[in-house]
């Protein structure tokens, strides 16, 4: 593995492939938006530790918004427009999110991105995300769009296959990770999650993915 911290600064866009990217701090002219918006969708999608398809319950607890959300459970990975535990539709993407992620796409180079759906992850120390690709959404052709809020995170980005090797990045509050073109399927995973609290959300981190499913 190779470590990737380069002096990160507000502002500066850190190129982790040919086609993606750290966009540093961009998230933070949102934050206030963004925690108000979460606080609302998790009282109406709460947080859930997803059962994988191994009968193993994954160590991140997740919740979705947005047209189709993300599921696990011993039938496997797939996406849905109903959250399983409520028998409703997932909290509509809030405006703020879509904004923001449609903003840092462009940034990234990729125009007209318009996600369908929000994969919201809640980190704790210890919760780790192992290696793995996004391949259950229909549209490869649209990027990934990942934002970071709270604990920093050392996020884990590899080839196309799973023993390449992967580089280590330092992901920070409000910064925002972009991957698409022939980058999109690369895999990807955090480690452990560890260090200091954050000012604002404590020992969490909240991670953000928006995704073009259909």
């Amino acid at each position: 593995m190779s470590t990737l911290d380069l002096f990160q600064v507000p502002g500066q866009r850190l190129p982790l492939g040919a086609q993606a990217f750290i966009l540093c701090g961009f998230a933070m002219p949102y934050q206030d938006e963004l925690l108000a918006a979460l606080s609302a969708i998790e009282a109406q999608s709460p947080f859930r530790k997803m059962q994988t398809r191994g009968g193993y319950r994954m160590s991140v607890a997740m919740t979705n918004c947005g047209e189709v959300g993300w599921v696990s459970d011993l039938q496997g990975y797939r996406y849905s427009s109903i959250d399983p535990h409520s028998g409703a539709p997932w909290p509509a993407m809030p405006g703020v999110f879509s904004r923001l992620a449609e903003t840092a796409a462009a940034a990234a180079g990729f125009a007209a991105f318009q996600p369908d759906a929000c994969l919201i992850n809640r980190y704790l120390p210890g919760s780790r995300l192992s290696l793995h690709q996004d391949k259950d959404e229909r549209d490869f052709s649209a990027p990934i769009v990942s934002v970071s809020l709270g604990m920093t995170a050392t996020f884990l980005f590899g080839g196309h296959r799973r023993e390449e090797r992967t580089a280590r990045v330092q992901l920070y509050h409000g910064d925002v990770a972009v991957w698409g073109g022939e980058d999109r399927l690369r895999y990807h995973g955090v480690l452990p999650l560890k260090g200091m609290a954050h000012p604002l959300l404590g020992e969490r981190r909240i991670n953000l993915t928006f995704r073009k499913v259909r």
